[in-house]
């Protein structure tokens, strides 16, 4: 069987970071996905899903995400049985987080170099010094920049596979 779900949305509710009564750290919260279609003259439509995450993958989740921010979760779709308030059972499918991803979306409010900029835009710190005594003329170019010659034909190779 095969059950992988990898999503990418914004952070819905403020995150709470909880702790089971065995010290397990655990984050629940949900995540705003849009669809990638609409009908023809409507705006696209949002699904809501809930999330869980463990122990390091909650701690890191936690500290670096907040409400609002896009995410990349990768995990597995499980199905938890629970009673309501109204001692109804009841049971809610839920994404169980394997590894959480930065989306490359800028982080408003930090200012420093190599770090995001809150107008959105992505500034690069810049290029180390070359070390004492070392020309910035002998940098190899890139391998795009090579020429046909520079390159090895593995065509000839016995090995099906290159590596």
């Amino acid at each position: 069987m095969y059950n992988k779900v990898v999503l990418m949305g914004r952070i819905c509710n403020e995150l709470e970071l909880k702790t089971t009564p065995n010290g397990v750290s655990v984050l629940s919260f949900r995540i705003a996905v849009e669809r990638s279609f609409a009908a023809k003259g409507e705006e696209r439509k949002t699904d809501f899903f809930n999330v869980v995450s463990w122990r390091s993958t909650a701690e890191f989740i936690n500290r670096f995400f907040s409400k609002g921010r896009m995410i990349i979760i990768d995990g597995q779709l499980q199905n938890r049985e629970y009673v309501d308030r109204n001692n109804v059972n009841r049971t809610m499918a839920e994404i169980v987080v394997d590894s959480a991803s930065f989306t490359g979306e800028p982080k408003a409010g930090i200012n420093t170099a190599g770090s995001y900029q809150s107008q959105g835009s992505y500034q690069a710190p810049p290029p180390p010094p070359p070390h004492p005594g070392q020309s910035t003329n002998n940098i190899p170019p890139a391998l795009s920049q090579g020429e046909p010659q520079d390159f090895v034909d593995l065509s000839d190779s016995d090995d099906d596979y290159p590596f």
